[in-house]
């Protein structure tokens, strides 16, 4: 059988080596196995990076673990509102028409993963030059995330350009996937409800998972072992609404045995920091490595997440940090209003209101009063859930069988 090629571009694509952004190269691995060759073709930086690559040509070919990393260099930044974040976008998007295609094996699908939307028409071009199938990738809407939580208008020219090319995106591919669950109603609500659709969320690898690395020390020495901890593992964004488990913290402060874990870096962090000054029971740590997560999950009682109260979650989400939580076995606090979510269908912990610290705080009383046999219930079925459903074996096996289906 000849092997066919698959170029996943996403500027935003790492690997375990160099930080988040790491389910394309899973999904890569998994297609290696079936028999496909993939290319990556990202940006040499990213604000999510813990270790960059150091790439000093515009083009550096790299091979990683079997998959080929097209590194495209780009500026660095310091934040994510960095405005040469915004340099970094335009330029990644021109140097996709410059790609050294005598280097790259002619692709058969083209997948174009993006945030913002501006590299879906080069994709566009590639996919067109070289009568390859074009799958848009959605990870998050755009540019209505940004409409929504960073409250620009959508009459703004930027705005309107990202939303140009997130139309051609959807009109011109042959194939739409999310890892959003409810992303067909998001079809629907603009009028594309006879795209061809497609649902794969992120996932977990079963094999890296095992590789688990030890927590660091100094940071295991910082985690009480006489209190019961509900634990935050991420970024620190806008986009998590944290200040509502500070909140909620506050609330509890006179429940000497409960602590509030919140582990990671981002814009937010000092801001909540502020907010926490004065409350023991709210902790703050740096963030760790990966591999280091499931140790620091075996520390604690029980996880939690949040998102805002905005009409975007209504088509859901696919947050990597609730299948690390599931694969740790421990019961789960998610605070959204969505369809179709997670917690709720695996029946692995406690979904409340978004943004009502007095829910989120209950939801934790709740857990805390629970026995311990009853908690580890929760953390089961939560483990149980995401092995059967979200291994990325699996879930490379349903990309491929919407890949041959395309004519």
């Amino acid at each position: 059988m000849v092997k066919k090629n698959i170029w996943i571009i996403n500027e935003y694509a790492g690997s375990p080596y160099h930080g988040m952004g790491v389910r394309h190269y899973y999904l890569g691995k998994e297609l290696l196995k079936f028999g496909y060759n993939v290319t990556i073709i990202t940006a040499s930086y990213s604000h999510l990076f813990k270790n960059p690559p150091k790439v000093k040509d515009r083009f550096e070919l790299e091979k990683i673990d079997g998959i080929d990393y097209l590194w495209i260099k780009v500026p660095q930044y310091k934040k994510s509102w960095d405005k040469k974040r915004l340099v970094k976008w335009f330029l990644f998007t021109y140097f996709l028409f410059k790609l050294p295609l005598s280097k790259l094996s002619k692709p058969d699908y083209i997948i174009i993963s993006t945030n913002e939307t501006l590299p879906v028409l080069p994709a566009y071009k590639l996919a067109k030059k070289h009568n390859s199938k074009l799958i848009f990738e959605v990870r998050d809407i755009w540019p209505l995330s940004i409409i929504e939580l960073g409250n620009y208008s959508p009459k703004h020219p930027f705005i309107k350009l990202l939303k140009y090319f997130e139309d051609m995106a959807i009109k011109k591919s042959d194939l739409i996937v999310s890892v959003l669950p409810n992303y067909g109603e998001y079809l629907k609500d603009n009028g594309y409800k006879d795209k061809n659709f497609i649902y794969i969320p992120n996932g977990v690898d079963l094999e890296d998972m095992e590789r688990t690395e030890p927590l660091n020390e100094d940071i295991k020495k910082q985690i009480p072992m006489d209190k019961f901890k509900v634990a935050y593992t991420g970024t620190v964004g806008i986009a998590n609404a944290l200040e509502y488990l500070v909140e909620a913290g506050k609330i509890l402060k006179d429940y000497k045995d409960i602590l509030i874990l919140i582990v990671g870096e981002g814009g937010e962090k000092e801001k909540l920091q502020k907010m926490a000054e004065g409350y023991d029971n709210i902790k703050f740590l740096p963030a760790i490595p990966k591999r280091q997560v499931q140790s620091l999950l075996s520390l604690v009682d029980a996880c939690y997440i949040g998102w805002r109260n905005k009409n975007i979650y209504k088509y859901g989400v696919s947050a990597n940090k609730i299948f690390d939580y599931m694969y740790a076995g421990k019961p789960i606090i998610h605070a959204i209003n969505t369809k179709n979510d997670i917690v709720t269908m695996a029946n692995c912990g406690m979904s409340v209101e978004a943004e009502n610290p007095k829910a989120i705080a209950e939801a934790i009383l709740k857990l805390y009063n629970m026995s311990q046999g009853e908690r580890k219930k929760l953390g089961e079925n939560g483990k149980k859930y995401v092995i059967e459903n979200h291994s990325y074996e699996k879930l490379a096996k349903k990309l491929i069988k919407a890949l041959e289906e395309l004519k």
